[in-house]
């Protein structure tokens, strides 16, 4: 059974008197009446409000990209429209008509409503619940939100289908050959085969071969950013340790901006369990923990702006306490008084010949559902032998014919948690490679992966497996080339913070643990020298380095204080 389903009533709750009553002191302007059959909102359209109802009804719609319309629910009095899209204002999901009698509601715009989420506690707890269930349910339904048109395992199809899943984006895909819809819309278009994928927004608007900032535009994802707003904190990175800096800076009243070039919840949001994070027994998927993150800072107000790449961190010298400018790929620029660099750090690129020509086509740096179908029932290798490699074999296993491991080392007790280890070993269909590495792969941008070369480091002979996916989860390269030199690193480019940062360090006061040589710029999570490399020490130091910047702030504002560490 759908969400929709089991928890309609949580979904869909009907406030009684008293909280209609308490909600309407947060309301953003005066009650409005619709004429029957009248839209509120349409689907993609930014900025519009969460409206509850106090007379008459609403029908709530979802449609996708090729206009099929199928009515989700009808409101009555004391219900309120929305999703999680409202929280921040993109581009809602859904539409919404005033009923055959029309309808008188009050409008909540995304500031009051985040302010009645937070200040009616009890009744805020029923709205969130039912923002993100409503979410939850437009993703699990299907026939709503963008239609992608390619050709299976189409590199930039998959590439897409990453993208729109890891931001919980709901979306439909359709063959470009074998499904007549897709087929036919081709056609329609004269759409030539490297013109493919399409995108088709829940708006109809067509695009073809889209990048991702491309696809989140049209979207109504990607938001308006003012370049003369002055935030406090701008957070660079929307993993763990981002989020976790934009929950607790906005929650104690800082202005917050989180940048991603890509998606939320950074490298652990491709984790399809972790099972060691405190407070969760029975484990909980990255993306959930990432989608969970992200709303809770866009209740206390924090911005998300993905996907928007910084260029570089412009670090000319400036007095202390004036803004930090954060250039874009895009050609625009963000200002804050203090930087956090959460931009954490990748899988590396092993060196085997050719491998670019199957990124994508091939060889994957995460295991979320979109690469597990498209291996399903297939011969598939995975390359690692630390904890996210061993959650990726355990997501993986169930849907594979056979999974090769293939590790360096002699075994895997150095490098992974033993809960993990006993769990892959109890696998039948995982064949572990112990001292080996990958020597060739043979395939083409075409085809695809066709099968891979092993070499055993100790005797040199060489295996050849028939393989469609080459799993990489090795090594860690930080994400700070964008810093170009702003800020002090170790040998392998890892940021340095407190004591280990010296060169160009301020005067007057002592480096604070988590800044960096650059005053009022932090290195938290992944990228910094030194972190411990999980979850919760990522989350712990964005907690952290709150206390760091607020003391920071302080110095900054008045530099005759004592510039204590906090």
């Amino acid at each position: 059974m759908s969400l929709i389903d089991t928890r309609r009533a949580q979904m869909f709750p009907v406030l009684d008197a008293a909280q209609m009553e308490t909600a309407g002191r947060f309301a953003s302007g005066p009650p409005r009446t619709f004429e029957p059959g009248e839209v509120l909102y349409d689907v993609g359209q930014r900025a519009v409000p969460a409206w509850l109802l106090v007379a008459g009804s609403i029908e709530v719609l979802r449609r996708d990209g090729l206009g099929h319309q199928q009515e989700i629910v009808v409101e009555t009095v004391g219900q309120f429209t929305g999703e999680v899209s409202q929280l921040a204002g993109r581009g809602t999901l859904a539409a919404a008509r005033a009923g055959p009698q029309g309808c008188t509601a009050l409008p909540f715009d995304a500031a009051h409503l985040r302010a009645l989420l937070i200040g009616a506690a009890e009744l805020g707890e029923t709205i969130m619940r039912a923002l993100i269930l409503r979410r939850a349910g437009l993703l699990e339904e299907g026939g709503v939100g963008s239609i992608l048109v390619g050709a299976p395992g189409q590199p930039d199809l998959v590439r897409l289908q990453g993208f729109l899943s890891r931001n919980s984006y709901p979306h439909t895909v359709l063959d470009a050959v074998n499904d007549g819809e897709g087929h036919a819309l081709v056609e329609r278009l004269g759409v030539l085969p490297q013109e493919l994928p399409l995108m088709v927004c829940p708006n109809g608007t067509v695009l073809r071969r889209p990048s991702d900032a491309q696809a989140a535009l049209c979207l109504g994802m990607t938001p308006q950013l003012d370049e003369n707003r002055i935030y406090d904190v701008a957070a660079v990175g929307a993993g763990p340790a981002g989020l976790a800096t934009a929950v607790y800076a906005a929650s104690e009243g800082l202005s917050v901006l989180v940048l991603d070039q890509r998606a939320m919840g950074g490298q652990a949001g491709a984790s399809a369990r972790i099972e060691n994070y405190l407070g969760f027994p029975t484990g909980i998927s990255g993306l959930a923990l990432a989608a969970r993150a992200s709303i809770q800072a866009q209740k206390f107000g924090a911005e998300i702006a993905v996907p928007l790449e910084v260029a570089r961190l412009h670090c000319e010298a400036s007095a202390p306490g004036h803004p930090l400018r954060l250039e874009l790929t895009d050609g625009s620029a963000v200002r804050a008084r203090s930087v956090v660099i959460a931009s954490g750090a990748r899988y590396r690129r092993p060196d085997i010949p050719n491998i670019e020509t199957f990124d994508d086509a091939g060889v994957s740096y995460w295991a979320s559902a979109v690469e597990a179908k498209l291996c399903e029932g297939e011969e598939v290798a995975l390359v690692g032998g630390g904890n996210s490699a061993g959650q990726a074999i355990v997501f993986l296993s169930p849907k594979v014919r056979q999974l090769h491991l293939v590790v360096r080392r002699s075994g895997l007790e150095e490098t992974m948690s033993r809960y993990l280890i006993d769990r892959v070993a109890a696998l039948p269909n995982v064949k572990l490679h112990a001292e080996t590495e990958v020597a060739a792969l043979e395939g083409d941008r075409v085809k695809g992966l066709t099968a891979a070369t092993f070499r055993n480091r100790r005797t040199g002979a060489l295996t050849t497996a028939p393989l469609r996916r080459l799993f990489l989860f090795i090594g860690a390269e930080p994400n700070a080339r964008w810093l170009q030199g702003c800020v002090e690193t170790d040998d392998k480019g890892f940021v340095l913070t407190g004591a280990a940062a010296r060169r160009g360090a301020p005067e007057g006061r002592p480096l604070l643990p988590l800044e960096t040589a650059r005053p009022g710029v932090f290195a938290i999570g992944d990228v910094r020298a030194g972190s411990t490399k999980r979850v919760a020490a990522a989350v712990g130091e964005g907690a952290a380095v709150v206390a760091q910047i607020h003391a920071f702030l302080a110095h900054a504002l008045d530099p005759d204080r004592s510039g204590d560490t906090a």
